[in-house]
């Protein structure tokens, strides 16, 4: 083989690693794009259920006589939670019922008077008109009668009064008593047997209703428009568990713009412009998913439900 031949097959030889080389990495390239996903926006977020954690007041001033519950528990709609004294409650409502008591009693005695009266009325005005009678005797039984009707009516006021009022003893007796509005754990118990409290101290109890978990993210205005009601998400424990990421979609985008509440820099949180997005999770996420944890949403933008519109 000439000496020229042998340089020409190594040119070869080189040229076809170089390509075969080339061929491999733009493959290997392609290859990499291709399985990096496109996210349509991605956004900060925290775990939250509608309507937030639910803190309760007691209702009326007093002392605390008793507490039936302890943080961690996991209450009932209507569940009694705890009770003020109910010493000078109780002393109203006894006072109101013996007063509708009286009212009814005396309201029966006249009914009772007035009917023997107007009775003795029909009876002096027929003989009054055979003759036996003089008209004046008739008239001054008439008057009896009515006199006793204005007492009657009057003391049947009286006795609809009571009644009131010992509807509202009644009432003021199951406001010293706090009860759980919906079913729920205790987060906070912030009261003790014998503190004194009041509707102005402070929440007595914190409730976290048994409801669905959502995801309240921060869109950047520049991420506005990229994102629509319906569309699909990841959401990503941001404290860096390692946990995997959960699907979730959009429920309802707002109309209006804020400051980021999630912005840990208080610059950028003063310059930002960002609208709240609500996701639902697609299965129930688990336990250790808490409340108030902040996470990362990614967007995807190739499944977007078509004609969505944004809602508050």
């Amino acid at each position: 083989m000439s000496l020229r031949l042998l340089q020409s097959s190594i040119v070869l030889a080189i040229a076809g690693l170089l390509l075969a080389g080339c061929s491999h990495n733009g493959a290997a390239q392609t290859a990499v794009q291709t399985a990096t996903p496109a996210y349509a926006a991605i956004a900060r977020g925290r775990i939250d259920i509608e309507g937030g954690l639910l803190k309760l007041n007691m209702p009326r001033d007093g002392v605390v006589a008793d507490i039936k519950v302890h943080e961690g528990d996991r209450v009932h709609k209507g569940q009694l939670l705890a009770v003020l004294d109910t010493e000078s409650a109780q002393l109203a409502v006894s006072s109101a019922e013996a007063e509708q008591k009286q009212a009814e009693a005396q309201a029966a005695l006249l009914e009772t008077r007035l009917k023997a009266t107007e009775q003795r009325a029909q009876r002096i005005a027929a003989a009054a008109a055979a003759g036996a009678a003089d008209g004046q005797s008739a008239d001054d039984a008439r008057a009896a009668a009515q006199q006793l009707q204005g007492e009657l009516d009057n003391t049947r006021a009286t006795a609809a009064s009571a009644a009131r009022k010992l509807t509202a003893a009644r009432y003021e007796l199951t406001q010293r008593s706090l009860m759980a509005p919906v079913d729920a754990e205790i987060i906070r118990r912030s009261i003790q047997p014998g503190a004194t409290v009041s509707p102005q101290s402070g929440p007595a109890f914190v409730l976290l209703p048994n409801l669905p978990r959502i995801v309240r993210a921060e869109l950047n205005e520049s991420f506005v428009s990229a994102v629509q009601v319906g569309m699909h998400a990841e959401v990503i424990d941001d404290s860096g568990s390692g946990a995997p990421p959960l699907t979730a979609h959009v429920l309802r985008i707002g109309t209006v713009f804020g400051t980021s509440a999630l912005e840990e820099d208080p610059l950028v949180r003063a310059n930002s412009r960002t609208v709240e997005c609500v996701l639902m999770f697609d299965q129930p996420p688990p336990a250790s998913l808490r409340i108030g944890q902040r996470v990362l949403v990614r967007f995807n933008g190739k499944d977007a439900s078509k004609g969505g519109k944004a809602t508050t």
